[in-house]
């Protein structure tokens, strides 16, 4: 399966009430060929109109991130929990995350990242455990079954919000960094 079969297949799906209010389904964006895969929490308003991921203010913020980190946003790809906005930018029902899931693992499966980075809790309880919490796991290497290294790490919306999340999220992107340098073997 490759990614543009993935998403011609979700071209007009309505597994869930968000497909009412979206103007676009956001699949995901990035190269097909990424080491490295970023999961956040669902398109904002920027990102619907758009139909890429993180676009607008926090987009514009994972990519000074990502340029302090001197990882390319070109290198990555970059993917949400759910594909449609959630009304009001809330954070997305269990039911409506649990919807969209399936596209979500057939993209990592298809993409086989060596690292994904878990951008904040809407992620983190998801793809990991439903009562995570990121304050307590943010950091904090893991890996799946498939050998894949996960990271959790603060949203960027939550360092706009609280600046003091800048530091720990700047030490979670050196991590990430040093690894991503290790697989690319540099």
């Amino acid at each position: 399966m490759t990614l543009e079969k993935i998403e011609k297949e979700i071209q007009g799906c309505q597994l869930c009430g968000l497909a009412e209010s979206r103007t676009n389904i956001v699949f995901g964006y990035g190269n097909p060929g990424a080491k490295l895969m970023l999961i956040g929490e669902g398109p904002g308003k920027e990102e619907d109109i758009q139909g890429k991921p993180f676009v607008g203010s926090a987009g514009q913020l994972l990519d000074k991130i990502l340029a302090a980190a001197e990882i390319e946003r070109e290198e990555v790809y970059i993917a949400n929990v759910v594909k449609c906005r959630p009304p009001k930018n809330r954070v997305p029902q269990r039911k409506e995350a649990k919807a969209c899931l399936p596209w979500l693992w057939q993209q990592i499966e298809t993409l086989s990242p060596k690292i994904v980075v878990l951008l904040g809790g809407t992620a983190l309880q998801n793809l990991i455990k439903p009562d995570a919490r990121i304050t307590k796991l943010r950091g904090q290497w893991m890996e799946s079954k498939s050998g894949i290294k996960i990271m959790p790490t603060f949203h960027p919306a939550a360092l706009l919000r609280d600046p003091n999340r800048k530091k720990p999220v700047w030490e979670d992107f050196q991590k990430i960094r040093d690894e991503y340098k290790k697989i690319k073997g540099e």
